[in-house]
């Protein structure tokens, strides 16, 4: 299966272009700095940061923002991923960044169905939970970010 993956046009394409690896490799970066810019907003206010600022009001957008990120950098680095599926999956910092990657979205996923979260939109105090989630949350993108720069260093 992973061969007939590094088989793929696309996959070669990108392996054989000059300019097509470059640009999803930026577009995954760019994706990478959307989603952690504001979910690290995010996760900062609920931390006690932008007071200033109402969780209920900056939540929302911050939301939506963080999964449009993630769905850029989740596409770009399938497509990154692609070129050399074997080598990706031997390298332990891939490996690192894919479970980081899956924290963090449960993560977000759990913090988002908890009844905290839901009392914080309505106006009310950022539990311990929400705090805790938040920190978490900061780590495990941070994280992600520093094992995905690790990779080309382990190839």
């Amino acid at each position: 299966m992973l061969g007939a993956l590094a088989e793929w046009p696309v996959a070669a394409l990108l392996r054989n272009s000059t300019i097509a690896y470059p640009l999803v490799n930026a577009a995954h970066i760019l994706g990478l700095g959307i989603l952690v810019g504001a979910i690290a907003t995010l996760d900062l206010r609920l931390l006690g940061l932008f007071r200033a600022s109402p969780v209920q009001q900056l939540a929302p957008p911050l939301w939506r923002v963080a999964a449009g990120g993630l769905l850029l950098a989740a596409a770009t680095g399938f497509l990154l991923f692609s070129t050399r599926p074997q080598a990706y999956l031997e390298n332990p910092a891939f490996l690192v960044k894919l479970a980081l990657v899956a924290l963090g979205v449960l993560n977000v996923l759990s913090l988002h169905r908890a009844a905290a979260w839901r009392q914080a939109l309505d106006g009310g105090a950022i539990g311990m939970r929400l705090k805790l989630g938040a920190v978490l949350s900061l780590a495990c993108w941070a994280g992600a970010v520093l094992a995905g720069r690790w990779i080309g260093f382990l190839q």
